[in-house]
Parts: structure tokens; C-alpha cells; sequence
């Protein structure tokens, strides 16, 4: 038995079909772009809203945080005990909810002190998981949760990880 579709079901699998790949290219973005401000970015907060929601909730090794406002504050520590930083993201999965998706993926980074001494860093590996909801302005995430596996050298007043 043979199944016939019409040129519309063909035409509506296919924009079905492109708008997965769409949201899945620009949730891996979205992650990407987090990482990439983090270094890129360290020194400013203007960033925030093209990253989360203003409800996002974080959770560090270091603790948990909610909202963008006073981010900038939180994440103080680790911007003034490294003049440095270098983050990758990798192994990016996707699993796609309608307007709602979760992000997996693997991060490393490497912390340097002095960048007259980079070979003097801290370096962290692990995985990261956020929920990332569709907005009027695209993709953002309103959960972010970092799972440290291991680290290496002396971070921030001697904690495992930021």
C-alpha cells in the first residue's frame, strides 16, 4: 500500500522540518554566545538580556543566582581575580519543545591570573544544562545549571570552580 501526499502536507513537513533545524542552530548560538560573552564581554553587563531572561536562574559551584539584575555583581569575583579567561562550549544537544528547549553541553575554561603569566591558570571541565524558552527577541535561557567535573590549579580565594 502506497501512501500519496499532496504538494501542501509535502510543503507544511518541510517548514515543520526547517524550523527544528532553525531552532536548533540558533539554541546552540544562544549557548555559544553565553560562553563567547564570558570572555569576550567579562567587563560588562550589557549583554544579559541577549543571553537570558530577566527570571533566568543560575547555579555555580559557587552558588545560585536569580535574575540579570545585580548579575554583574555576582559574578565579581571572578571577574576581578582573572584578568583572562577562555571558554569553549562543545558536544551541543538540543531537545526541542515547541517554544521551550533544553541545551546541553560540555565547558571548559581556562582562568589566568596575569596575562603576563598565562602559563599560571585555573582550568575547569564540565557540563553545562539550560532551559531556553522562544521570545518576542528569539531564544533566551531562564535556567542555567553548570556541573563542575574537575579542575585544576588555585581558583578564587581557593574555591573548586566558579
Amino acid at each position: 500500500m502506497s501512501t500519496v501526499t499532496t504538494t501542501e502536507e509535502t510543503v507544511a513537513a518541510l517548514r515543520a522540518e526547517l524550523r527544528d533545524l532553525r531552532d536548533r542552530a540558533e539554541l546552540t548560538a544562544l549557548g555559544d554566545r553565553y560562553v563567547t560573552h564570558l570572555d569576550r564581554d567579562r567587563h560588562k553587563d550589557d549583554w544579559f538580556g541577549s543571553v537570558f531572561t530577566d527570571d533566568v536562574h543560575l547555579t555555580f559551584p559557587m552558588g545560585e543566582y536569580k535574575g540579570t539584575a545585580g548579575l554583574a555583581e555576582f559574578q565579581a569575583l571572578a571577574r576581578t581575580t582573572f584578568e583572562r579567561t577562555h571558554h569553549t562550549a562543545s558536544n551541543h544537544t538540543v531537545d526541542l519543545d515547541g517554544d521551550r528547549a533544553r541545551i546541553r553541553a560540555h565547558l571548559t575554561a581556562v582562568h589566568v591570573r596575569t596575562a603576563a603569566e598565562p602559563g599560571i591558570h585555573f582550568t575547569i571541565g564540565g557540563h553545562y544544562e539550560a532551559d531556553a524558552v522562544r521570545t518576542a527577541d528569539g531564544w533566551r535561557i531562564n535556567r542555567f545549571v553548570f556541573d563542575l567535573v574537575w579542575h585544576e590549579g588555585q581558583g578564587p580565594q581557593g574555591a573548586p570552580g566558579h
